[in-house]
């Protein structure tokens, strides 16, 4: 059914797929952040790196609403069009309330925590774009499921990776206000892999009512 659309409504697919080349922008940037903190050059690139995919990211989901809103026939419910742009642009929201919230707070380390958790951060960035990249033919659809029971893996070891995390910082760290940063960035990074498993949630409904 959803191809009898694509025709006149490929270009909702299309935005779709911008969106996410902007969210794997900024993950990838965001995994540098995390692995090369110390450098205040490269982190300040970084920084503008992620505030422009944010802001590029933002023009496109205004572009998608303003879609909706001309477009009689949609390729889906216009709730999910509508829901699914938002969700993706809430994952680059998020990066990039970690990315600068590591400088707000004046963070003076990274852990090796964080690092894993960005990196978790960016494979979970990349199997939503992967996800969504597919979602213009249903001949897709078990493929696509895979990559979003692999998106729910990922928020779980990002959820585990956290655990141990806040359990050793509250063990070691002397530091309390270097404890209250990390804290604070740990719960962040996790908390971009649950919008990531948003995502997935809401495209798993897409393929199984479709499909």
């Amino acid at each position: 059914m959803l191809g009898r659309f694509m025709p006149r409504e490929g270009q909702f697919f299309e935005l779709f797929n911008r969106h996410c080349g902007f969210v794997v922008e900024g993950s990838a940037s965001l995994q540098r952040l995390m692995n090369e903190f110390d450098d205040a050059e490269t982190r300040n690139l970084l920084l503008e790196e992620i505030d422009r995919a944010e802001k590029s990211a933002d023009r496109v989901t205004d572009e998608a609403i303003s879609l909706l809103h001309r477009t009689f026939i949609t390729p889906f419910d216009r709730e999910v069009i509508h829901d699914l742009i938002s969700r993706l642009d809430d994952i680059l929201d998020l990066i990039q309330d970690v990315a600068e919230s590591a400088t707000l707070y004046d963070l003076q380390r990274t852990t090796a925590e964080t690092r894993q958790l960005a990196e978790l951060t960016q494979m979970g960035c990349e199997r939503v774009a992967g996800a969504v990249a597919m979602l213009d033919n249903m001949d897709n659809a078990n493929a696509i499921l895979r990559l979003c029971q692999e998106i729910d893996q990922i928020e779980s070891d990002a959820d585990r990776v956290m655990r141990a995390a806040m359990s050793r910082l509250f063990r070691e760290e002397s530091d309390v206000r270097q404890l209250i940063k990390l804290k604070a960035i740990y719960e962040l990074l996790e908390s971009v892999t649950d919008r990531c498993e948003d995502v997935a949630k809401l495209i798993e409904g897409v393929v199984l009512e479709n499909a």
